[in-house]
This record gives C-alpha cells, structure tokens and sequence, in this order.
C-alpha cells in the first residue's frame, strides 16, 4: 500500500511537471514580445514558484531549465549571441536553473513555517536570483560591449547601466507581478493539494 502511495506521488509530480512545463514555453514566448526596456520580460516565474511548492525543487529545478532553453530558441538573447555565443548559453541556462533550484530550496526549507511565506520568499528569490547571474555573466562574458552601450547611451559608470539600463524596470516588474500574485499562489497550492491528499486517501 506504500509503494501504491509512492507511485502515485512520483505519478502527480510528472503530471504538475507536464503541465508547468508547458506553462513555461507558452508564457516565456508571450513574454518575448512584451518589453519593458532593453530586454523582454519573464512570466515564466509564477509557474517555477508553483513548481517548486507543488513538485519540490527538482521539478522548479527542471522548469527554470525549460525556461532558460525558451530563452534561447525565442530570440530573446540573440544581441548577447551575437558577441559571445558560449558565454550566453553558459548565462542563460545558469540563471534560469539556479533561479528554479533556490526557489525551490527555499519553499522546501520554509513551508514548515508558514505557506504564505514561503510562497512570498521563494516568488522574491526566483527574480533576484534570475537577475543576479544574468549580471555575473554580463559582467564575466559581456563587459566591454555592455560598456560601449552604456557610454552610447550617456551613462559613465558600467555598472549604473547595467542596474538601470539593462535589468532595472524588467526586475521591478517581475518582482512586483511575484510579489502580488503570491496569495493567489498559496491559495491554489493549498486547493491542489488537498485535491491531491483526497483522491490519495480515496485510492487506499
């Protein structure tokens, strides 16, 4: 009867996988054409939070991966594979699949405490993390051409640019959208799984 109720747990978690995963692609294509800035911005972060209270943080892990691979097949980092190619996939994939596995960790470490606030520090920590490889990479692969475009646009300190030119209104934005949708968040992941706890204690 254990093993039943295993394997039905490994079953739910491929199928919320599936689904957020199929989430991910369609939103972070929708995101591509939306703007705020230099760079598109990222929906995708909503479903890598549900993943990881749903899932676990292997599967908000596996999410952020799908995210970062959408990233590159959409377009959407094509101005930093045209200076770097190996540094932007290196970029790319870290910052979305390190952004799935903390928020993933840290809803692991803190839904003892409290849902709620577990959902709200991972949907602040999926963003921050997202966007702090990004600057490591923009600093590490892209440096000298990020500086050419700061002076062009008449900023005299890189980094200033790299806050507020490249990654300011997006990560506003995304930290925001996070941060207001988390009790909507906690309320489907709790209706979730009690719907799950349900047809679990029904298949006994």
């Amino acid at each position: 009867m254990k093993s039943k109720k295993i394997d039905r747990n490994k079953t739910v978690k491929l199928a919320t996988a599936g689904i957020l995963t199929a989430i991910v692609i369609v939103f972070q294509f929708i995101g591509a054409s939306i703007k705020f800035g230099t760079f598109s911005v990222s929906l995708v972060l909503i479903p890598i939070v549900i993943g990881a209270a749903l899932g676990g943080k292997w599967v908000s892990t596996w999410l952020g991966l799908v995210f970062s691979v959408v990233v590159l097949l959409s377009g959407d980092a094509s101005a930093f594979l045209a200076i770097d190619p190996l540094g932007t996939v290196i970029t790319v994939i870290l910052k979305g699949t390190l952004a799935g596995f903390v928020g993933g960790f840290a809803f692991e470490l803190l839904q003892k405490i409290n849902t709620y606030f577990a959902v709200v520090i991972s949907a602040i920590l999926v963003p921050v993390t997202n966007t702090g490889i990004f600057l490591i990479g923009c600093k590490l692969f892209f440096y000298e051409t990020i500086k050419e475009w700061g002076v062009g646009l008449g900023f005299e300190n890189t980094f200033t640019y790299m806050i507020v030119g490249l990654v300011g209104i997006n990560f506003i934005f995304e930290l925001v959208i996070n941060i207001v949708l988390s009790p909507s968040v906690v309320g489907a992941v709790k209706a979730l799984k009690r719907k799950g706890n349900s047809a679990l204690k029904k298949s006994k």
